[in-house]
């Protein structure tokens, strides 16, 4: 069967779609030369790395940052896009890009559309759930870092995951 004109529009339609999707949320994908490959050597320069991009934000993100065995960035992946307020986190799908690119260690970060950087009691309880699966899987969770306006905060650094 071939397809109408009908059938041809719409294709292009969603390709066209697809296309505006991918370029309004594309966030690199893939790994960096390792010539332009930031080194990340505390929570300041992962905040300088996402906040730009995540402070304004109008809802929850998560992104995972992928890191090699001297924290040079491999490459970050949004793994999630929630609402206003909240973002349901399955580890495996966290850790997956990690296992993919061979990453021996992740970041996570994520913003608050309210601003305010402190971490919430689902924010803990997130952080020790993924680092209890990181470590099964060999791979080191070395921080949860929350993006607000105009700070940001470390939950490794406050002890509580």
């Amino acid at each position: 069967m071939q397809p109408t004109l009908f059938d041809s529009q719409l294709i292009e339609s969603l390709r066209g779609l697809l296309h505006e999707l991918s370029a309004r949320y594309e966030v690199n994908t893939t790994s960096l030369r390792s010539s332009s490959r930031p080194r990340i050597r505390g929570v300041n320069d992962v905040a300088a790395l996402f906040r730009s991009e995540m402070q304004d934000l109008a809802q929850e993100q998560l992104r995972v940052l992928l890191l090699d065995t001297r924290n040079y960035v491999i490459g970050q992946r949004v793994i999630y896009q929630g609402n206003v307020n909240s973002s349901m986190v399955r580890p495996a799908e966290v850790l997956r890009p990690a296992i993919v690119e061979s990453a021996t260690s992740i970041i996570i970060a994520h913003n608050h559309p309210s601003g305010d950087p402190t971490a919430s009691a689902q924010d803990v309880d997130i952080s020790i759930q993924l680092s209890k699966a990181a470590k099964l899987m060999e791979i080191d969770l070395l921080d949860h870092v929350i993006i607000g306006r105009p700070g940001h905060s470390s939950l490794k650094e406050q002890g509580l995951f």
